[in-house]
Parts: structure tokens; sequence; C-alpha cells
């Protein structure tokens, strides 16, 4: 993380500007991250719409090692020079990424990377991957490969949905060395090809294994079954996600139950959890929203019990005090993705 001054956020957000209105006419449709007029629901419509409607097999499963931190500041330079002639513009941009930064007291320089936090670093990784990742697959993998190939991709985290088996084998190869061509790692542990489609339940069960699952932008997909038994991808909060979100809600609470009053805690309270329920509340996912309801409940009888040597509320007190002052229940938002 990176934390500007506010007169480098000020030019920073100019910068974005300019660059937002060159390159937003070149950026590709499978690219869905820190771009106007798209979102991460999005990319998530993108995902459920070519499983169920496409000849879906395979899934690439791929994550990038510490991208922020190692996108190379001499292939930045040359991806923006393919577009930008201005010696001004291009010579201030390199300054941004060789300001470095102070910690301790101390400046360290930064040789490689783009700190997050800044208003300039999401529209210049998009940038990045748009010539490392979105074009290289539209123009040299989607020609070669058999039947459905499909790249959805949010800021560093993508996803590719491919028909044939040996299709999906020989993108992971080559996604491998597509990054350590520009200084780049795929995590050898998080990056993986699996089977998924249609077919995967009876396949798993014919093999004598559990159906695979991926994770992608926070929700683990699986392969469901609709009330008729067709088939239906299922998505429901991610385990690690669900358990971050929990121990966020618990450090809060514990770090404001004896310093703020509760009205004021349960103003924040609703907009933690109307924040949650905003993101996870997809179709399929209404399991775990309860149950995430009910461990923030449960969180809040624990710590707000812990102000003083005596317990203030029973469970039955605080649902009394719930009645009168209700906190957001657990509800799906987007019945339907938007378009």
């Amino acid at each position: 993380m990176g934390l500007p001054a506010l007169e480098d956020k000020i030019v920073q957000k100019g910068i974005a500007r300019i660059l937002e209105a060159i390159y937003e006419a070149d950026f590709c449709d499978c690219s869905y991250g820190f771009r106007p007029q798209r979102s991460c629901h999005q990319a998530l419509r993108v995902v459920d719409e070519t499983i169920m409607r496409k000849p879906v097999n395979y899934v690439i499963e791929a994550d990038i090692k510490g991208f922020f931190d190692h996108v190379s500041h001499d292939w930045m330079m040359q991806f923006l020079q393919v577009r930008i002639r201005d010696s001004s513009l291009l010579l201030l941009i390199r300054r941004f990424l060789k300001a470095g930064y102070i910690e301790s007291g101390q400046w360290h320089p930064t040789a490689e990377g783009t700190p997050q936090g800044g208003n300039l670093s999401p529209l210049l990784a998009n940038l990045f991957l748009h010539y490392v990742l979105d074009l290289w697959f539209e123009r040299k993998i989607k020609p070669t490969v058999r039947g459905t190939c499909v790249l959805v991709r949010y800021a560093d985290d993508f996803v590719c949905l491919v028909q044939d088996r040996r299709d999906a084998e020989n993108l992971e190869k080559l996604l491998h060395e597509r990054f350590a061509k520009f200084g780049l790692t795929l995590h050898p542990d998080k990056t993986r090809t699996l089977s998924f489609g249609r077919s995967e339940r009876e396949t798993a069960r014919r093999e004598g294994r559990k159906a695979h699952t991926f994770d992608f932008l926070g929700l683990t997909h699986y392969a469901g079954r609709s009330r008729k038994g067709n088939f239906l991808l299922g998505r429901k909060t991610s385990r690690k996600k669900f358990r971050q979100a929990c121990q966020e809600i618990a450090t809060w609470l514990r770090q404001v139950r004896g310093v703020r009053r509760l009205s004021e805690i349960w103003v924040d309270l609703a907009a933690k959890l109307r924040g949650h329920y905003g993101y996870y509340g997809v179709p399929g996912n209404s399991r775990m929203l309860q149950r995430f309801g009910y461990v923030v409940r449960r969180a809040v009888h624990k710590w707000l019990n812990r102000r003083g040597r005596r317990r203030s509320f029973s469970w039955q007190q605080l649902n009394d005090y719930l009645r009168h002052y209700p906190l957001p229940r657990p509800h799906i938002v987007y019945w339907r993705y938007p378009p």
C-alpha cells in the first residue's frame, strides 16, 4: 500500500482522466476492473452465462503472484509509448513510478511495482495487463483453439473458460511463459486447470472424487442442481472471504465497544452489513448470507457484554433491542446480474 500526499493525488487523478480518455476505447470487453460503467457483478454475469450457455468443460483458475509489487517499470513505459507521444506526460508518470516511499521516517526507492492506494495505480494495472494478457489472448490464443475459449478479468484476478482439455492444458503452460516474459509469476499452487461444466457432478461420481469448484471475485463457484434437477451454476461466499469478514467485524467491535455509544456503533454496523449483503447478495448465496448475519449477532452479543464487569445484554434482551432498532436482514440484492 502507498498513500500519496494530497498534491500527488490531485495530479494522479488528472493523469488518470487523460489516460482513461485514451485507453478506454482500446481496452477489451473481457476486462471489468476499475473501468467506468463496469463492475465485478458484470464479470460474474459473463462467467455465469458462458458456463450455462456454452460448452465449457474446463476452467483455468489463475493467480498472479504479487502483481502490484512486481510490475516492470520498463515494460510499463514501453506500453505507454505505443499510444502516447507527449514526453512530458511520460516523464511525469515515470517519476510517480520511481517516487519511492517513506516508512518510519526513512525513504525507500522503488525499482518495480505500482503502489496500491493511489488514483493512478488501477488504470496503470489495467493498461499493463491489457498488453500482457488481454490483447495476446484475443489475437494469439482464440484463433488457435477449438470451440469455446473465454477470458474474464477483473484487475489482476482472471479465469479462462475452455471447452477442450488439450487446449486448456496448453493454455495454462502458455500463460506461465507469457507472464514470465514480462517479469511476473503465476502462483504455482493457486493456478490450476480443472474440469468443470454440466457433466462435472457425474464425472466426479465416476472417478470417486468430490466435484471441482473454483473461486473468482470472492465467490466459490460449484456445479449445482435446480429444483427440476437440471445443471445450475452455484455460487457462495468463499471460505477465505467469509472468515475474513467475520474476523473484521469481531475486531472492529472489540475496538469500539468501550469507546463509542451503542447508537453510534449500531449505525456503522448497519452500514457494514449493507456493504456485505450488497456485494455477496447474488443468486444462490442466501445460506451464507444468513450464516454471516447470525455470526454478526453472536459477535455483537459477545463484545457488548464485555464493556463492563456485569453482563449488560442477555440474548433475549439483544433480540428485543433488534426489534426496536433492527439491523439490515440478509437478502439477495442481485436476483439478476446487471447488464
